[in-house]
């Protein structure tokens, strides 16, 4: 019994349970929204991890993307970004190798981390076309099929899947003429190709109901992939984006009353005016059904900065009901990320997960007791506050002030530090403050 079909008959699993201990939300609750199709928690039956929950009324989540490229090609660097992803706090991680040894490397992914982890079968799928065919466009429906089974059975949570790239998408994709940035999925760009090569419907929508199976025998999670994601902000919103979107939704509560936990995919490049009528769109046509956001990239000049460009846009989502954030490095467009970037990448995505869920989950508690914090110069109780203590205390110990009630920045001039020994008294006896 999956967790959605547990959750029909009015069962609250453990793992409802678990998941609810990291949420302002009662394991009822979460109940009720998988039943509804409103939240999902990436699970495997074959593999123990620690559980979220990621759906409406909870706490948006954060996803770290790590994966080898066909240049650099390190199981350890790959390990270590994971459990450095992990460190930083990452709810979830999507392993997206395409270099090296697959199986291999997701295995010890997996054994590495204690995250729910997920993945996109059809790079595995068409490079073991390119390599035992030496040609993408070979890749059978057998091959694609058997993937999607062997990562379920190592342990995979949620599996990105392109179930919504179709003859339809493909026609929009024709009539509207391209696009600016082109196709940047890899997923996507591949499957394209092989449905436009071979004369034929796509397998994943073709065979939908193969692919739930699959995943519903593992408690799997499928993502329903945005193969035709904006890769640039003036392809936002465009015909074939939202033919894939409308398809995805439906898809999303067919795969519900199958069974299948269902989660959408979205939207990549968007600048900040089309990003409420995005995540609005999705949710209206899906039913509420959990919305994985990709980015969004709010500008296309920020090479580099691009961590900070996606954190803006998923501050956004998220306050529109965006449920988990994939972050953004500082390499994206660039290179493959290293360690360090990764853990920019999932700072920058919990700074605007939090920022988004103070409006989307009215939470301002934490924040309204860090400006008590530091209004009263209490430190070592913004350290603990703040969602990045650790960093913070570090910096302010590279620059010690020389009245460690102050920091440099203003020393002896602290605008609190002058002006709170004329309210301290009344603060002492308990003033409105």
């Amino acid at each position: 019994m999956t967790q959605i079909e547990a959750a029909r008959i009015g069962i609250i699993t453990k793992e409802m349970e678990e998941a609810a201990k990291g949420e302002e939300a009662s394991p009822e609750y979460i109940r009720q929204m998988i039943a509804e199709g409103k939240a999902v928690i990436p699970n495997n039956r074959n593999r123990k991890a620690r559980l979220v929950a990621i759906g409406k009324g909870l706490r948006t989540k954060v996803n770290a993307s790590i994966g080898t490229s066909s240049d650099i090609i390190d199981a350890s660097a790959e390990v270590e970004k994971a459990l450095a992803a992990e460190g930083a706090g990452a709810d979830t991680l999507m392993e997206l190798s395409v270099g090296g040894d697959l199986d291999s490397i997701r295995k010890e992914v997996l054994s590495a981390t204690s995250l729910s982890v997920g993945s996109v079968p059809l790079y595995q799928a068409f490079k073991e076309a390119i390599e035992r065919y030496h040609d993408p466009n070979k890749l059978t429906e057998e091959l694609l099929f058997d993937v999607l089974e062997r990562q379920c059975a190592d342990g995979i949570s949620f599996m990105a899947v392109h179930c919504g790239i179709n003859r339809l998408t493909i026609e929009r994709l024709n009539r509207q003429g391209y696009r600016y940035g082109g196709l940047v999925s890899r997923g996507g760009s591949y499957m394209v190709g092989w449905m436009i090569k071979n004369n034929r419907e796509n397998p994943l929508y073709e065979r939908f109901d193969r692919v739930v199976e699959i995943l519903k025998k593992y408690d799997c999670v499928l993502s329903l992939g945005n193969g035709l994601r904006a890769g640039a902000v003036h392809d936002s919103l465009d015909r074939a984006q939202v033919q894939e979107l409308l398809i995805n939704c439906e898809l999303a509560n067919i795969g519900q009353e199958m069974g299948c936990q269902m989660m959408c995919e979205g939207p990549g490049h968007l600048p900040l005016d089309d990003i409420e009528a995005n995540v609005k769109l999705q949710k209206r046509m899906s039913g509420d059904a959990p919305f994985y956001v990709l980015g969004p990239l709010t500008t296309d000049l920020a090479a580099g900065y691009d961590h900070i460009s996606a954190a803006i846009g998923a501050a956004e989502a998220a306050r529109y009901g965006a449920d988990l954030i994939c972050y953004v490095t500082p390499a994206e467009h660039l290179a493959l990320p290293n360690k360090d970037d990764v853990v920019e990448g999932v700072r920058a995505a919990r700074v605007a997960a939090h920022v988004g869920d103070m409006v989307k989950l009215g939470r301002k508690g934490r924040d309204m007791a860090m400006s008590k914090a530091r209004r009263d110069l209490k430190w070592d109780e913004q350290y603990s506050l703040g969602l990045f203590g650790e960093r913070a205390s570090e910096i302010r110990a590279t620059r010690a002030p020389e009245d460690s009630d102050t920091c440099t920045m203003c020393g002896s001039f602290c605008a609190l530090d002058n002006v709170n020994v004329h309210f301290r008294e009344s603060l002492k006896a308990g003033g409105k403050a």
